[in-house]
């Protein structure tokens, strides 16, 4: 039998990670879907892949591009297929819904076949076939978590990015949606909701191009599809589930004092996911700023915990810092020389390091204008300083640093509130930690500075004291 309820609230939550790692979590996912179903929410769910699966996709395109091996490929056909056949059975208690179910995750195995043995045979991956082989992952994933939800009793339907109305460029890899997406997607998810009383279930991470090629939107994307879903369908909140009680003041592997932060204003959110937080996406909250639509980030396993709520405005700003934050992996780049007309030379520079993909985690340049550095990812540091030392000026002086990591310190009640960064390095140089770079926007909603590797975990731990982020509720 069919639930029909009188709706009061419109939600899209967004589940991934271990949220779906197996049949078991994807059971309590239905299960957490039917109790605010029941209770009158009118939801859309946007799902990431099952906890690995992304990962093993990447990895097996690699070896197949190095080795040719074709059997490599029916070994993961057949490891891919038990585990996601195991996912269903346990998921889904209807034995029609699951065997329709199976049928549907068969032909989608079948797919992935073909393309793994074109890979092998080709012996080559280009981004187009990098995105199409990736977005299994979620593709796999959906069919199972809807058909688990079908067999609450509620109706569902799985459907792909592109067919819920994200329409990207062709920037494969890190496609960004096409102006117009949003009334794309009104037009074909909320007329599930709202008429048809459904609840669909959408690929995260992926959309697709005009012409119908898939595309991926980066790693955590489906965020960012959450995101756009509920901006497209007038939500009135986005519920990002996780497997943390929300956004904390720092990263707990380091901190252990670290605490949840009940509120975050959109501005300080994106800061933090830009600055190492790996809780959101980095340009996740963008649709919801623009349709003022507020975020929570909930524990899939604590339901009933408050999380993290996101929003325009924050009700108090007591708190003048609200969280440090970590990037490491990351590599330095300095330029610079006497004698160099350093406007054109930043230009090309930073022309160069766009055309070859290298990105810019972090700048400073210094006020005599004859230096500049930049922060990279560690991966794109040795392309990066490549492309620079091609640079056709004898003047020019290009070398790297290696091992450092980026300290940002994040917090809206900082802007007007003088005295911050005296506080903050004041306590590095108490604490005997030298400060290799610093950065700072004139929005003074964050800090930003480079140490080394070895004094990064240090630096951490230091400010969160200092700032006593362990009293934030």
């Amino acid at each position: 039998m069919v639930l029909r309820v009188a709706f009061k609230m419109r939600v899209v939550m967004k589940f991934g990670g271990t949220s779906v790692k197996d049949g078991d979590a994807i059971g309590h996912v239905a299960s957490l879907v039917k109790h605010f179903y029941e209770r009158g929410y009118e939801i859309a769910v946007v799902t990431s892949a099952m906890a690995g699966v992304t990962d093993s996709l990447i990895d097996v395109s690699m070896r197949l591009v190095e080795s040719g091996k074709t059997t490599l490929v029916k070994e993961f056909i057949a490891s891919m297929t038990e585990r996601h056949h195991e996912a269903c059975r346990k998921a889904i208690g209807d034995e029609d819904i699951l065997e329709r179910t199976l049928v549907e995750i068969d032909q989608r195995h079948d797919e992935l076949e073909k393309v793994l043995l074109g890979i092998a045979y080709l012996g080559e991956l280009s981004s187009r076939s990098k995105d199409y082989i990736l977005s299994f992952g979620e593709r796999l994933a959906a069919p199972i978590v809807s058909g688990a939800i079908c067999s609450l009793g509620i109706d569902s339907l799985a459907i792909t990015g592109g067919n819920a109305g994200i329409i990207t460029d062709e920037n494969f890899g890190r496609a960004r949606p096409l102006i117009g997406v949003e009334e794309k997607i009104r037009t074909r998810i909320q007329p599930l909701m709202q008429i048809k009383k459904m609840v669909p279930v959408i690929c995260g991470f992926i959309g697709e191009t005009e012409s119908g090629a898939i595309t991926t939107l980066g790693r955590g994307g489906s965020d960012y599809t959450a995101t756009l879903i509920g901006a497209g369908v007038d939500a009135d909140e986005i519920w990002l589930w996780k497997e943390v009680d929300g956004i904390m003041t720092s990263d707990p592997k380091i901190v252990k004092e670290a605490r949840v932060i009940r509120e975050l204003s959109y501005r300080e959110a994106m800061e933090l996911s830009y600055f190492g937080a790996k809780i959101l996406h980095p340009r996740a909250l963008e649709p919801a700023i623009r349709k003022n639509i507020p975020v929570r980030v909930k524990n899939t396993f604590n339901p009933d915990g408050e999380g993290t709520r996101i929003v325009r405005e924050i009700r108090a700003k007591e708190d003048v810092v609200k969280a440090i934050t970590l990037i490491d992996k990351v590599g330095l780049i300095n330029i610079g020389g006497a004698g160099v007309d350093f406007a054109s030379i930043l230009a090309e520079t930073f022309k160069l390091l766009a055309d070859n993909g290298v990105g810019i985690v972090m700048v400073s340049q210094g006020s005599s204008e004859l230096n500049c550095s930049i922060v990279v990812a560690r991966e794109d540091l040795a392309r990066g300083y490549r492309v620079l030392k091609s640079i056709n000026n004898d003047y020019l002086e290009v070398n790297t640093i290696e091992d450092i990591a980026v300290i940002a310190i994040v917090g809206a009640g900082m802007a007007g509130t003088p005295g911050v960064a005296g506080k903050v390095f004041s306590a590095m140089g108490r604490n005997k930690i030298n400060v290799i770079m610093i950065s700072q926007g004139c929005s003074e909603y964050n800090i930003s500075f480079v140490v080394s590797t070895r004094d990064a975990e240090k630096a951490v731990k230091v400010l969160h004291s200092e700032f006593e982020l362990e009293k934030i509720q």
